[in-house]
């Protein structure tokens, strides 16, 4: 199976930042989709930030434009979600996930980010 492992999450006061991680070892594959999503408490997992493999423009939602930077490594096994201006709305788990085209979906453990004063 594809294995995902987050880090990064902790911490922070409200209009600090924090960076994600997430080792995801897709260098081997063709078609795929990787992205950040995160599930606040009491409500649904939500998209947070995702590109594709062919190398398209990264998307992001609307909440976090412009505060949020997904990025990836020279050998793409690692994908990083910076995220700056942070406010207590952005509390939840965070999880990185793999959507190989046509196939399977993967998904990590999370991890938790807190913004709290």
């Amino acid at each position: 199976q594809l294995q995902l492992v987050e880090s990064g999450g902790g911490l922070v006061q409200p209009g600090g930042s924090l960076r994600l991680s997430c080792a995801a070892p897709i260098n081997n594959l063709d078609y795929y989709a990787i992205g950040w999503f995160r599930q606040a408490p009491g409500k649904e997992r939500e998209g947070v930030s995702c590109v594709s493999s062919s190398g398209g423009i990264t998307n992001y939602a609307d909440s976090v434009k412009g505060r949020f930077t997904l990025s990836r490594d020279g050998t793409k096994n690692t994908v990083h979600l910076q995220m700056n201006n942070l406010s207590p709305e952005d509390t939840a788990v965070y999880y990185c996930g793999v959507v190989i085209i046509g196939a399977n979906t993967f998904w990590g453990q999370g991890t938790q980010v807190t913004v709290s004063s």
